[in-house]
Formats: structure tokens, C-alpha cells, sequence
């Protein structure tokens, strides 16, 4: 995981200063040609080029630090860099625009003031629509690749870029042909295509500063590939949230309701897995290991929770110690199911009388009758050989007693 983090970086870092040399040029010639000949629709198409410039060095600096390896103040690692970037970047754009409206706006009302371009600026905005177009097919392909949504929004900003350039190319030409009223509208349509790809960008950076989900669709996979692991008898609290390019979730597994703890929490290690390698995006999996369905009473009133074994033990022994053949098991397993509890007590056989085990049983059981959680309660006996006692381990080879 950590060299593909370093090379999705390196090759984030490599698209971007391509881009970032892209921009540049187009952005000088634009400014120096549409100055000389007179053409604002260029002069607003290369300070679109500007802002492609300064978001290129965003994700720059959102690559390098938001890709860094977790650490202690950062245990979930730092992909929201990329996601403020992004954020900052829709904004940007949307300033950007506002002031290009503005001026287009202000020219279309003072007809005086509108002047025919020169020639030059259509190959000038020629160039920029080839050169854009190039760029912006290349950073998508990487984007795609290493799945970063910042990265593709630049893309998409680089896209933006191209197709203004060929409204501007398109009103140059209109200008030439004594139309010179084109120009400035073709300013105001750049104008608007910048912010509304602004607003797209702050508006996807929010949702993912809120914690929104991923799409139903997506959650529907996730939930049919987690039921496919063996011993998953169902999947609910599905929780899903994304950090830049990576996908978190918490899942909820129903499984056998008398399995071990260890086989439970090895079923889920598997579940993780799975999605692992079935979903790229997804790096963090918390699995919670349900014995039965809790949708309903995962956070159940706290009057209403069950004890822990402490209490359990203590109250229990109060109710039995009345009786003659009652001694402590070797072994109490406790079974919290359907908000209530069953208890197995675990005895070797020379603590108990086969034949006095069923009366054994029912007395332990009506004893404790009064108890509000107890549902039920069951004796078994086991042998424990030599090298068990030994080791001062009670093993139990669980059996049906035989009548």
C-alpha cells in the first residue's frame, strides 16, 4: 500500500507539472497577443489559463501532503488536504468569473468602446483549444488511474479551458466579420463556464466534508459482496464516508449466534478483505460481529441494557448457593441474545451426578426464575484429561449424556 501511494504521487506530481507548463505558455500568449490585438475575449480566456495555472499548484501541494503516510495526529491519514484544495479551487473560479462578467458586461454597455481584434488571436486561441484539449485527456487517464477526485477535477478545469478557447476562437472570427459585439459575449460565456465549474467543485468538496455517503448503487455491491463471505448471515449499519480518494466504512456482520469470538472476528477479516480487493477505493474497514439482527437495539435504552459477567456471576451465585450439589463450574459461557441472556455452566464429570443431572438442572433453573434477563440455563459435563490438568486448563469434550 505505501509504494502505491508513492507512485500514484509520483505520477499525480508528473500530470500536474505538464499541466502546469501547459498553462503557462497558454496563458502568456494569450495575455500578450490579446493585449496587442485588441481582443478582451482572449485576454479573459488566459486568465481562465491563470487560474488553471495557480489550481495546478494547488494540487501540487494537495498531492504531496495529502497522499503523506498516516500518522498519530492524522490516524486516518491526510486525503482531506486534497478535498480544502479542491474546495479552495471552486472558489477561486467562481471570483474569477465574477470579475470576467463584470468587465464583459461593462464593455457590452459602453458600444464605443468595443474594438475589432486582430487576426492573430484566432491561431493564438487555435493553439490553446489543441494544447487544452491534449492536457486535459492526458490528467483524466491519470486521475482515473490513481482515483483522485482532485485530480480529475482539474482535468474537467483543463477541459473548461479548451472549450472556452473555442468560444473565444469562434467570436474572433464572428469580430473579424464586423460582429464586434461577439467578443465581449463570447467573455461573458467563458465567464460563466468557469463558475459553473466552480460551484460543481465546492459543491462535491462539501459533501465530502459532511460525511456524505457513497452513492445507493454502490452500497447495494458492497452489501452483496460482504454476504458472499461464508458464514455472514446478514450485513445491516452499513456506514460509508470518503477522504479524497479513499473510501472508509463501518459494516455490520450477523453470524451464527453461538460461534467464538475468534471464528466471529475471523469471518469479518475475510468480509474486509473482500472489499478490499473488489473495491479500489475502499482502504479502512470496521467490522462490528452480530450474533443476531441488532438493527433495531444496537443503542437500546440504558435501563434496559444487559449486565456483564461480574454482576451475572455474583446474582447467580446468590440464587444457588442455597443448594447442596451446587458448586462453581469450572467454566460459565454467556449468551446475550434476543435482549436476554442463556447461561451454559461447564462441569467435569466428577463434580456431577449423571443421574441427578436433569433435577440439577431444573433446580438451578427455578432458583433463578426471578432474574429479568435470565432465559435460560444449561449443564453440561465434560472430561478433563491428565495433560489438561496439568497445564491447569479446563478443556471440556462437550457430550450429549446418554440416559
Amino acid at each position: 500500500m505505501p509504494n502505491n501511494r508513492a507512485a500514484e504521487t509520483r505520477a499525480a506530481h508528473k500530470v500536474t507539472l505538464i499541466g502546469m507548463l501547459v498553462n503557462a505558455l497558454n496563458a502568456l500568449a494569450k495575455i500578450l497577443v490579446g493585449v496587442w490585438a485588441n481582443s478582451s475575449a482572449l485576454i479573459a480566456d488566459a486568465i481562465h489559463s491563470l487560474s488553471d495555472l495557480l489550481s495546478d499548484i494547488l494540487v501540487l501541494a494537495a498531492t504531496h501532503f495529502g497522499r503523506q503516510k498516516p500518522d498519530e495526529d492524522h490516524p486516518y491519514g491526510h486525503d482531506r488536504y486534497e478535498t480544502l484544495a479542491t474546495l479552495l479551487l471552486g472558489t477561486i473560479l467562481i471570483a474569477v468569473a465574477g470579475a470576467l462578467v463584470w468587465d464583459s458586461i461593462s464593455r457590452l454597455l459602453k458600444p464605443g468602446e468595443l474594438i475589432i481584434p486582430s487576426a492573430l488571436a484566432l491561431l493564438v486561441a487555435a493553439a490553446s483549444v489543441l494544447s487544452k484539449e491534449w492536457i486535459y485527456r492526458y490528467t483524466l487517464k491519470i486521475a482515473k488511474k490513481i482515483n483522485s477526485k482532485l485530480l480529475e477535477a482539474n482535468a474537467w478545469h483543463h477541459r473548461t479551458d479548451a472549450l472556452s478557447s473555442i468560444v473565444v476562437f469562434v467570436a474572433i472570427l464572428g469580430s473579424l466579420f464586423g460582429f464586434t459585439w461577439l467578443d465581449q459575449i463570447a467573455a461573458v460565456i467563458v465567464g460563466v463556464m468557469v463558475a459553473k465549474m466552480g460551484a460543481e467543485l465546492i459543491w462535491d468538496s462539501l459533501k465530502e466534508l459532511v460525511d456524505t455517503a457513497l452513492p445507493p448503487e454502490e452500497t447495494e455491491k458492497i452489501y452483496a459482496a460482504a454476504k458472499t463471505i461464508a458464514g455472514v448471515r446478514d450485513v445491516h449499519h452499513l456506514r460509508t464516508r470518503t477522504m479524497g480518494s479513499r473510501t472508509l466504512l463501518d459494516i455490520h456482520l450477523q453470524v451464527a449466534p453461538y460461534l467464538s469470538v475468534s471464528e466471529g472476528h475471523e469471518i469479518g477479516v475475510w468480509v474486509a478483505r473482500k472489499l478490499r480487493d473488489d473495491f479500489d477505493h475502499i482502504s479502512d474497514v470496521t467490522f462490528h460481529i452480530d450474533p443476531e439482527d441488532d438493527e433495531e437495539t444496537d443503542n437500546p435504552d440504558p435501563a434496559n441494557m444487559l449486565p456483564l459477567r461480574p454482576d451475572i456471576m455474583a446474582k447467580l451465585d446468590q440464587c444457588w448457593h442455597g443448594d447442596a450439589d451446587y458448586e462453581r463450574p469450572h467454566h460459565t459461557t454467556l449468551h446475550y441474545l434476543n435482549l436476554s441472556l442463556d447461561v451454559d455452566l461447564f462441569y467435569s464429570a466428577d463434580l456431577i451426578d449423571l443421574t441427578q443431572l436433569d433435577a440439577f438442572e431444573a433446580r438451578l433453573k427455578a432458583k433463578a426464575k426471578h432474574l429479568p434477563w435470565l432465559r435460560d440455563v444449561k449443564v453440561w459435563v465434560g472430561q478433563i484429561t491428565p495433560r489438561e490438568t496439568a497445564k491447569n486448563r479446563h478443556i471440556y469434550c462437550v457430550k450429549e449424556i446418554e440416559e
